[in-house]
């Protein structure tokens, strides 16, 4: 594993972490106290090819490697997580068209993006969480169409995307094995969007509720065959953990560097408190942890670069980036004491934004199980 990065590679962190020190991080609080991403910095963020990241060259994408897209989110998730939320969810909504879509789906979906829109990946359910097989959304095949009905929740983009990956059971009580995945617009006709959720973190991010009511969608808008959802879903996950991880990373870096600046400047006992070994052991503690969440994930994005197995390291990376993100952001939190607690510091945001890191994209208790799989059998 090589740690120097290409010419290409820094000059494009460069770019993203100068886009987001000018474009997101100065109106961070603002965004997160308002609930919503202003819509020119959604153009600016296409201008900037920020929202197609995992699009194919060859389909007018970039083309990017997988360590490439972490170097960016790390930057964007230092800006803000809600921000690099929306943004990585394209790219989770991107994988399963990427890894089996037929070619036709692939210039649907992937012009869809590169127009600048962004896309929602649809599995979570009231009742299906962390198992998959407890989805409950129909889809019943009609002739040369499938009728969707049910409802999604806690949807990443759900209520402003403008293409979405359905997942849904082909196959009544048949769990995974009836779990298919279906593309389908925002247009179509039964298709809804319902609730909006009031978030603790990540409140730029738009998470809405999906309503599907007799929804006809023709059978060439199924990626594979009936009852591979699961495969595509897990897949998918795979593919997209390491960017979570380096969402994780780019947050905590940014907790932790207000808090050495908040130490260096801040006098107690007539003394900045960096001085206090206590604080000193704290720092030092979120530094170790950083840096080893980042080469995890690095190192999960290079094996999937390689085209090795990947998935225990992917879990990994993600499971363990959420934890330090958690850890380290509730220390930055104690170390600005009542500032930190404060809403005049973006300290208590961190912490609230480092928490959905733990839960979305398979739980961290989810993570350990497939760490364990991969250990035991």
């Amino acid at each position: 594993m090589d740690f120097n990065f290409t010419p290409d590679q820094l000059d494009m962190q460069k770019m993203v972490r100068d886009f987001v020190a000018k474009e997101i991080a100065p109106h961070a609080l603002e965004m997160d106290k308002e609930g919503i991403v202003p819509s020119d910095l959604w153009k600016k963020l296409d201008e900037a090819g920020l929202l197609n990241l995992t699009v194919p060259e060859e389909y007018d994408g970039p083309g990017l490697d997988a360590l490439s897209i972490a170097l960016i989110y790390e930057e964007l998730g230092k800006g803000c997580a809600g921000v690099a939320t929306t943004t990585a969810a394209n790219a989770l909504a991107s994988y399963p068209v990427v890894l089996l879509g037929s070619e036709e789906q692939k210039r649907k979906m992937f012009s869809v993006i590169n127009d600048g829109n962004l896309a929602a990946f649809a599995l979570t359910e009231p009742g299906a969480g962390s198992d998959a097989g407890a989805v409950a959304t129909t889809a019943v095949k009609d002739g040369n169409e499938y009728i969707l009905n049910g409802t999604k929740c806690f949807i990443t983009n759900g209520g402003i995307a403008e293409i979405y990956i359905i997942f849904a059971n082909t196959r009544k009580t048949a769990g995974i094995r009836g779990l298919t995945a279906f593309i389908v617009d925002r247009n179509t006709p039964g298709f809804s969007v319902g609730k909006e959720e009031e978030k603790m973190g990540i409140r730029a991010s738009n998470t809405c509720e999906l309503i599907l009511e007799n929804v006809c969608i023709p059978v060439e808008n199924r990626i594979g065959r009936e009852g591979e959802g699961f495969k595509i879903a897990m897949k998918t996950l795979d593919a997209a953990r390491p960017f979570v991880g380096a969402v994780s990373v780019g947050l905590a870096q940014a907790a932790f560097e207000l808090a050495v600046k908040y130490a260096k400047e801040r006098i107690q006992f007539d003394k900045p408190i960096a001085s206090f070994q206590l604080v000193q052991a704290m720092l030092a503690d979120m530094a170790m942890q950083i840096e080893a969440a980042r080469l995890l994930v690095y190192k999960a994005c290079w094996l999937k670069d390689q085209g090795v197995p990947y998935s225990k390291e992917s879990a990994i990376a993600k499971c363990f980036a959420a934890d330090t993100a958690m850890k380290v952001t509730v220390d930055v939190v104690q170390v600005l004491g009542g500032y930190g607690y404060s809403k005049e510091y973006p300290a208590e945001k961190y912490m609230r934004d480092a928490k959905i890191m733990q839960i979305y994209e398979g739980t961290n208790q989810i993570q350990r199980l497939v760490i364990a799989n991969n250990i035991l059998y």
